[in-house]
Formats: C-alpha cells, sequence, structure tokens
C-alpha cells in the first residue's frame, strides 16, 4: 500500500488536471469551426474533446495552477474554465460568420437567396451553403485540428487557467473580430456586389431606351448565369482570402 501511495496521488493529480482542461476544451468545441458543427453528433464532439484534451494536458500540466481538488475549486474551474472556452470557440466562430455573410450578401446582391435556402442547419442561401461546406473543408484539409490544440494550448498564456476572463477585455476583443468580420465578408462579396450594380445600370439604360421590352424576363436569367460564373471564378480565390484571414489570426491572436 505505501509502494502504490505515490501512484494514486499522481493519478488522482493528473486526472485532476485533466479534468480542468477538459472543461475548457469541451466548451470551446461546442462553438470551434468544424470540430464543433451542429452536423456533427454529440458522441463524434464528445470523443473529439477528449482526444485534444490528451494532447493538450502534457503542454500546459507543467504551468498549470492546481489547487487541491474542493467543491470551492471545482465550481471555480467550473464557471471559469467553461467561460473562456466558449470565448475561444466563439471568436474563431466569428470566421464561419464571415463567410457565411459573404455568401448571403452575394445571393441578395444576384437575387439568388430563396434557392435552396434551408440546405444546412442554419438557412442559408445556395451560396452561402457552398461556400461554408467548402471553406470547412479546407480547413480541415489544412490541418485546422492541429492548429485548434496549439491555440488552445496558447489560450492559457491570455486566459489564465481558473480565474475568470477580463469582462473589459473580452468586450473589446468581441467587438473588434465581429466588426473584422463583417469587414471580411463584404470584402468577400464585392465581386458580386459589382455585378449586381452593373446590372441594374444596364437594366435601367435598357428600359429608358425601350420602355416597351420586359427587362425582367430578359436580365433574370443573364444575372444568375454571371452569378453562377462568377462563383466559379472567384469562389477559390474567396476561399484562399478567408484561409488566410484564419491562419494569421491563429499565428497571432494577440494582435
Amino acid at each position: 500500500m505505501t509502494e502504490t501511495g505515490p501512484l494514486i496521488e499522481l493519478a488522482m493529480t493528473a486526472l485532476w488536471g485533466g479534468f480542468v482542461v477538459f472543461l475548457r476544451v469541451g466548451a470551446a468545441m461546442a462553438t470551434l469551426p468544424a470540430l464543433g458543427e451542429q452536423t456533427l453528433s454529440a458522441r463524434v464532439r464528445l470523443v473529439g474533446a477528449l482526444m485534444l484534451t490528451i494532447v493538450i494536458l502534457p503542454a500546459v500540466a507543467p504551468t498549470l495552477p492546481l489547487p487541491p481538488p474542493d467543491l470551492p475549486t471545482f465550481v471555480r474551474a467550473l464557471a471559469t474554465e467553461s467561460l473562456s472556452g466558449l470565448f475561444i470557440g466563439l471568436i474563431l466562430r466569428f470566421f464561419i460568420l464571415a463567410i457565411q455573410t459573404a455568401g448571403a450578401i452575394a445571393a441578395q446582391s444576384t437575387s439568388l437567396a430563396q434557392i435552396m435556402g434551408n440546405a444546412g442547419v442554419d438557412p442559408l442561401p445556395a451560396i452561402g451553403h457552398i461556400l461554408t461546406v467548402a471553406a470547412l473543408a479546407l480547413l480541415m484539409a489544412t490541418g485546422f485540428h492541429v492548429k485548434a490544440a496549439a491555440f488552445l494550448v496558447l489560450s492559457y498564456e491570455f486566459l489564465p487557467a481558473l480565474q475568470f476572463p477580463d469582462p473589459g477585455a473580452v468586450a473589446d476583443a468581441g467587438r473588434r473580430h465581429a466588426s473584422q468580420s463583417f469587414a471580411l465578408a463584404f470584402s468577400l462579396a464585392a465581386p458580386f456586389v459589382i455585378l449586381s450594380m452593373l446590372y441594374n445600370l444596364t437594366l435601367g439604360v435598357i428600359n429608358k431606351a425601350m420602355p416597351q421590352l420586359m427587362v425582367a424576363f430578359v436580365g433574370a436569367p443573364v444575372i444568375t448565369l454571371g452569378s453562377v460564373a462568377l462563383l466559379f471564378l472567384c469562389a477559390p480565390v474567396m476561399l484562399s482570402v478567408w484561409l488566410q484571414a484564419v491562419e494569421g489570426f491563429l499565428a497571432n491572436p494577440l494582435r
């Protein structure tokens, strides 16, 4: 019994540290892009959270402050780590919001907003659904699971364990990332907005020159074909710019 005492104490310490890390990882998995999508089953997300915890724990355990596991500490860990994990996941979720908003702007500009409107979990136009699925696939193909694990390890530097996030810093970061998300969305959808402007100006000139012509019947197929062709040409560039924005943030989250 004396010989197994240190082993039992070491195992209990590791389990307690793993539980504290799991609280943050599990909360982040609820909102992380790709890894925390609602289309994945809860079991898959739970297994993913456990695997990430196993990967992250050895990296953060040496610097993780672990008071004795009593009830007040448990409640504090549950509150602080859950809030920190949700904040981390929501910050990355802004990039998915950006690509979804870009698709919505493009669809509204080109009159394609009502086609396949319920193709995903969130009601999205066809263009938004295509871009979102392509962005998630590209994200995972470029090793997002590894980058997400590294980002969660780095999060312990600006969100220390067992400490509540600073409300002012959280509000400022949320405002900044929300504004950057919408700016990125409009930048990605700019070609479709320009196409829409040119299309409406052209229709206005034709209608002024030939009032008897039903320009809407002529223009509808043109804008549909033009928007699909523009999506075919611009989607690779849009996804590349979006991926660079995500990787830039993961490389320097404190900027």
